[in-house]
């Protein structure tokens, strides 16, 4: 009986710090306008990458992986204050991203890092390519891979593909979180 109560006690630990957790996941209960930078950082922790403009503003990238669809990019205006969080990893964003224009720098202040293991340089091309997992529009889950020229580092190509490592090679289904802007 002990026992019982102690796995279920458990099971109620985990489950709670699972909701905590899925809570600052992408920065739910911060409110546009009001919420400051100090705010953000406690509910959502500390941002892989971070960039200041000349004029104050700032832009945090919160990956959610290495195996998550979501990117998270927080912008704050001069005066610290929460502007917009928006999920970065959909179709919408990829679109912004120009072959032949694009350079490195502009895809990660657009959809913050890729994933570490999925980065490779492929000498015969001399080509680099960094990729996200991502849930396309269907509620699938895909990658969106961008392709750099070795030499000049701007964007030569991009592409989505169905991700096939779900159970017997098949799709794993993702549902998209809605953005919170």
């Amino acid at each position: 009986m002990i026992v019982k109560r102690l796995g279920s006690a458990l099971f109620l630990v985990l489950l709670a710090l699972s909701v905590a957790g899925c809570a600052s996941y992408a920065g739910r209960g911060l409110t546009p306008g009001i919420a400051t930078l100090p705010e953000v950082l406690a509910t959502m922790g500390a941002p892989a990458m971070q960039w200041r403009e000349a004029d104050g503003r700032q832009q945090l990238a919160y990956p959610r992986g290495p195996e998550g669809v979501h990117t998270f990019m927080v912008h704050l205006d001069t005066a610290g204050k929460l502007v917009r969080i928006e999920n970065v990893l959909d179709e919408r964003h990829f679109a912004r991203i120009v072959p032949g224009v694009s350079t490195p720098e502009d895809v990660l202040r657009l959809l913050g890092p890729s994933t570490p293991q999925w980065t490779a340089y492929f000498m015969a091309r001399d080509e680099r390519v960094w990729e996200w997992l991502f849930c396309d529009s269907g509620g699938y889950q895909a990658r969106f891979d961008v392709l750099f020229d070795g030499t000049t580092n701007i964007v030569r190509t991009t592409f989505a593909r169905p991700d096939y490592r779900g159970p017997d090679g098949g799709v794993p289904v993702c549902v998209p979180m809605a953005e919170t802007d």
